[in-house]
């Protein structure tokens, strides 16, 4: 694995348009925004879409964990057929690159909407991630993670809200990723305090070795500190859910932060997004499909198609309390035991 970190304004924000061609197999350029209160568990809202140019294919997703329970929405496409800023009843404008997006989610069947504009909050961490994996294929993508606040109206069931002020953080990638085999413990930790988030990617072989890490202490103040290290003791249940734990971060600075994260919340299961090998399948023209999670244990990381989960919890530094998204996934290979490292 290799990782390099450079200024993040060198990342080409917009989506490839359709000058790139000759582009390979299994060529991506995805968004995924998370938005969520500063201070309370509920509401949850992930949103993403991707573009497939060699498939001639787009999708996405809107994921809402509230009040027990989880509204799921697909969407999908082909390129060809669109404008490449949407599909569905989902639309997304650069309006500044890295730094001012806007995102709009029309009249649907899960009942909710959203006019919204992502403000960068912090700089962000940018890195070119290269994996050799088991398969003869090799893993290659840009990929970005960047903290800001949200301005606009969220609106649930035909009641509105401001959104003003709340946090999001924003995953922006790009190439080919082909990432299988041999993983046991994945982690997309996004921890958002006032004036920093702490962000990194995870991956650990079923034996915890690392395979990869990535990541960066972001602060309102345009520092970036970049993570060296990452060690966790995680409780999760028999169905692979998390329940809470404690990770303990280094970083180049030679800071080191310890947070503890509940995430008792539920939600969150990245299976109604999609993320259990249907990204990038082709469904046509303007496909839209939608589904519903009763979170009273119906659902868990181990029953669904995807064990990807993106759990929005509440954070303890110190007693510097904080909210964010705690993604996760245990491999589900009877072989595998999770081994905490803290």
């Amino acid at each position: 694995m290799s990782t390099t970190h450079d200024d993040a304004t060198t990342f080409h924000d917009p989506l490839v348009g359709a000058d790139a061609i000759d582009l390979p197999d299994g060529f991506f350029d995805r968004l995924m925004f998370n938005m969520h209160p500063t201070d309370e568990l509920s509401p949850s809202i992930i949103m993403g879409f991707g573009i497939y140019p060699p498939k001639d294919t787009v999708d996405g997703f809107v994921v809402l964990s509230h009040e027990g329970e989880q509204r799921n929405l697909r969407h999908a496409s082909l390129l060809s057929a669109t404008d490449r800023s949407g599909a569905g009843p989902f639309r997304f404008e650069v309006v500044e690159p890295n730094a001012l997006w806007r995102l709009q989610l029309a009249a649907n069947e899960i009942g909710v909407e959203f006019d919204v504009r992502w403000r960068a909050r912090t700089p962000a961490w940018f890195g070119e991630v290269a994996v050799t994996n088991e398969s003869a294929k090799r893993t290659s993508f840009d990929h970005l993670f960047q903290s800001g606040r949200y301005d606009g109206e969220l609106t649930i069931d035909g009641e509105s809200v401001s959104v003003d002020g709340w946090y999001g953080q924003r995953d922006r990638s790009r190439g080919v990723r082909t990432m299988s085999g041999g993983q046991g413990l994945h982690i997309w930790y996004q921890a958002q305090f006032p004036d920093f988030s702490i962000g990194f990617l995870l991956v650990e072989t079923r034996s915890g070795d690392r395979l990869l890490l990535e990541g960066a202490v972001m602060r309102e103040n345009g520092r970036l500190d970049p993570i060296t290290g990452v060690r966790h003791a995680l409780s999760f249940t028999d169905d692979l859910d998390l329940v809470d734990g404690e990770v303990e971060v280094s970083t180049a600075s030679g800071e080191v932060y310890r947070v503890h994260a509940d995430a008792r919340a539920g939600g969150g299961f990245m299976a109604g997004a999609g993320y259990g090998g249907h990204h990038g399948v082709s469904r046509g023209v303007d496909h839209v499909e939608s589904d519903r999670y009763d979170l009273g244990g119906a659902v868990s990381p181990r029953s669904l198609d995807s064990a990807l989960t993106d759990r929005l919890c509440a954070f303890d530094l110190d007693g510097v309390r904080g909210t964010g998204i705690f993604e996760f996934a245990l491999t589900r290979s009877s072989k595998y035991q999770y081994r905490p490292s803290l």
